[in-house]
């Protein structure tokens, strides 16, 4: 193996690596493929990569639901078939999902190659995660009270439209929807559920429609193994990360990560600006 070879192994395995760790936490995956890039003086072209390590983390999430998606999915039909009102709340909290997951899906293809073609500066990405930051800072100490079966179609909305606005680079899937959620009244275990369970069809989504995009990329095949250890390591890092953040939430200690968005949005805006 050459050394530029090993070296860009080196470089996709960075990006991986930080793929899988930020896109659980509210601090912006898309942000920091951003930044990793700027620091490795990488540049990446089309959205081949960012689809492939994005599908990677949607098979991670997916295994840490795959029972509350077992259960959401027999129990719909199940609710469908027969009418039974114990099946109805599993019903209802998919259908929620569903709503909630037209908003960002809308503007996901209506405008998902101009948000990529102009919101991807480090200035973007410095402001939006100071206002991540502020919003983080904002919900630090809210209580919900709604469970899976008290949620609406006006929460789910709600929260669907702020997942629509983190498409824009920087600003935090997980966190826009977290925090919408608990602002809204959710308890905060129901909040990172009904976070993550619109993540999965949005970033199913995305899959899909980019199979196209990645089948026509540019010396795809010269990529190969550096975009499958980057895919490895993003599969790996999301389960970790997403277990942590889990204990974190439990705890309620979302102010730490509004911390963070405060310090290196500051940094990059001051590293941007000079």
């Amino acid at each position: 193996m050459e050394t530029g070879e090993f070296l860009s192994i080196i470089q996709y395995l960075i990006l991986g690596l930080i793929q899988g760790f930020t896109e659980p936490i509210p601090v912006s995956s898309s942000g920091h493929l951003i930044i990793g890039q700027w620091l490795l003086g990488m540049e990446q072209k089309g959205l081949t990569f960012e689809i492939l390590t994005n599908t990677a983390s949607l098979i991670a999430i997916c295994f840490i639901y795959r029972k509350d998606l077992k259960r959401l999915l027999v129990n719909t039909i199940y609710f469908l078939r027969t009418k039974e009102i114990k099946y109805k709340p599993d019903f209802l909290f998919a259908l929620y999902i569903v709503i909630g997951t037209i908003p960002a899906g809308i503007l996901g293809l209506l405008f998902g190659d101009v948000i990529a073609a102009y919101f991807t500066s480090l200035n973007t990405v410095a402001v939006t995660l100071l206002l991540t930051g502020v919003a983080l800072w904002l919900i630090r100490n809210f209580q919900g009270r709604k469970r899976d079966g008290d949620l609406s179609v006006k929460d789910a909305l709600i929260v669907g439209l702020t997942q629509a606005v983190a498409l824009v680079p920087g600003i935090s899937r997980s966190g826009a929807t977290v925090i919408t959620s608990i602002a809204v009244g959710m308890k905060q275990d129901t909040a990172l559920r009904f976070s993550f369970m619109l993540y999965i069809p949005v970033s199913l989504g995305s899959t899909v429609l980019g199979i196209s995009d990645m089948m026509n990329t540019p010396n795809i095949s010269t990529l190969a193994i550096p975009y499958l250890v980057a895919f490895i390591a993003t599969l790996f890092m999301t389960y970790f990360a997403m277990k942590w953040f889990m204990g974190i939430m439990a705890k309620g200690n979302l102010k730490y990560f509004s911390y963070y968005c405060f310090v290196v949005g500051t940094l990059l805006l001051f590293f941007s600006l000079n």
